[in-house]
């Protein structure tokens, strides 16, 4: 796994290891992810939910968002993160929380530009998360959450609507606007 662009680019990370929820996303579908929001990622917020290895979040500091929140309720998963925001020299524009995710965004009032989501597939926890990030972020946010193909989404959670759906093989990826900025 390795940044793919920016100030980071070529930087090989570590990922975690021997646990049957990671699943880190694939260079396919972060190069996807990121080409559709490349020019709304530069001074903006990004939070990283359920971050796992951080590559997300560290993708988006790479490609010069101001800030990122990782998210992730496993000390193994944020141990990691912050090896990796170390090899790539992004520390000083991150947050590393370990929390159980639902439960620190229900609780801050932080807003955010960009939200990335990649809970373990098929357990509801997409589905719960969703109306919760949804309140926390900016109106003319972005929502991206990952998600197996017969994981079940609504088409709107709080004033977020689906705008965009792509598959990779066994994967989803939903895109969800502010219904006042979504192209439907």
């Amino acid at each position: 796994m390795r940044v793919i662009t920016g100030s980071a680019r070529g930087r090989v990370l570590e990922t975690l290891k021997g646990d049957d929820i990671v699943r880190p996303t694939t260079d396919k579908v972060k190069e996807a992810v990121f080409s559709s929001i490349q020019f709304e990622l530069e001074g903006r917020d990004f939070v990283d939910v359920f971050a796992g290895s951080g590559q997300m979040g560290i993708e988006a500091l790479s490609r010069g968002a101001k800030s990122a929140l990782f998210l992730d309720a496993s000390r193994k998963a944020v141990a990691v993160i912050e090896r990796n925001l170390k090899v790539t020299n992004l520390q000083p524009f991150a947050t590393v929380v370990c929390a159980n995710s639902l439960a620190y965004l229900k609780n801050t009032t932080r807003e955010f530009d960009v939200a990335f989501l990649d809970p373990p597939y098929n357990k509801g926890i997409l589905q719960e998360a969703l109306p919760i990030i949804a309140q926390r972020m900016k109106k003319t946010g972005v929502i991206i959450c990952e998600s197996a193909l017969n994981d079940n989404l609504l088409q709107k959670y709080y004033n977020f609507t689906l705008d965009r759906e792509r598959t990779y093989g066994k994967i989803r990826v939903s895109t969800y606007r502010h219904e006042d900025f979504a192209e439907g």
